[in-house]
């Protein structure tokens, strides 16, 4: 039995990497997909009754209403948001740290999931359903010498996470924490990192799917992942 058939899930940065992963798993298992990204459409990439695409900017109050909005008009509802767009840029000295890569950070990965919650809120509040899943990260718990910045935006995505789990718990609304270790995408570039040791983005995408396909009275509220490879 699956509780994915017919949902409408909201995937932040769904065009590569760990969104797309999910995208394509919550396809083969019946839900509807909504991709919101800012370059690359899913929807060119993959051929889907189920599926549709707006390209827009999650730090911009304009394009994350008129998302949502397109987004019932598609479907007619949102089930689960799952904030997945991300940045990370690294800063292994603070001295000498960029300003505008900074706000750039906080911009994309505190004030889109600001948003975008806000808006999911909207619908799923009325109905006193739905649910909301972010992926954080492991930077939300641990830092990095090399990115306390990109640590610093985790850690404030964790708490707003937290606090809106606590404030909707009795409204029927899960709020769930992703909490990926390193995890072999385009994040890294090229970089020299041990990606033999990395997550593939099709284990989150799986450790998600997981999370979302519980009955409604189930509540995951954090979900670690790590590579053992990684940790030993």
């Amino acid at each position: 039995m699956t509780y994915l058939t017919n949902k409408v899930v909201v995937i932040t940065g769904a065009s590569s990497g760990i969104g797309r992963a999910t995208a394509e798993l919550l396809l083969q298992k019946g839900a509807k997909v909504f991709d919101f990204s800012r370059t690359n459409q899913l929807s060119d990439q993959i051929n889907h009754e189920n599926l549709r695409s707006f390209r827009g900017d999650v730090s911009s109050e304009a394009d994350v209403v008129a998302g949502f909005s397109a987004c019932v008009e598609a479907f007619g509802t949102v089930d689960v948001l799952l904030n997945n767009a991300g940045l990370g840029l690294i800063s292994p000295d603070l001295a000498t740290a960029d300003l505008d890569e900074f706000q750039r950070m906080m911009d994309v990965n505190v004030r889109g999931v600001f948003l975008c919650n806000r808006e999911a809120l909207k619908i799923m509040k009325p109905r006193q359903s739905g649910h909301i899943l972010s992926v954080i990260s492991m930077a939300g718990q641990r830092t990095n010498a090399n990115a306390p910045v990109y640590c610093a935006s985790k850690f404030g995505a964790r708490g707003l996470s937290s606090g809106l789990a606590d404030q909707v718990l009795k409204l029927g609304i899960k709020v769930t924490d992703i909490n990926p270790g390193p995890t072999d995408s385009n994040y890294w570039g090229d970089r020299k990192v041990p990606r033999e040791k990395f997550l593939r983005v099709e284990d989150v995408a799986r450790a998600i799917v997981f999370a979302i396909d519980q009955p409604q009275d189930v509540l995951l509220r954090e979900l670690n992942l790590d590579n053992m490879k990684f940790l030993a």
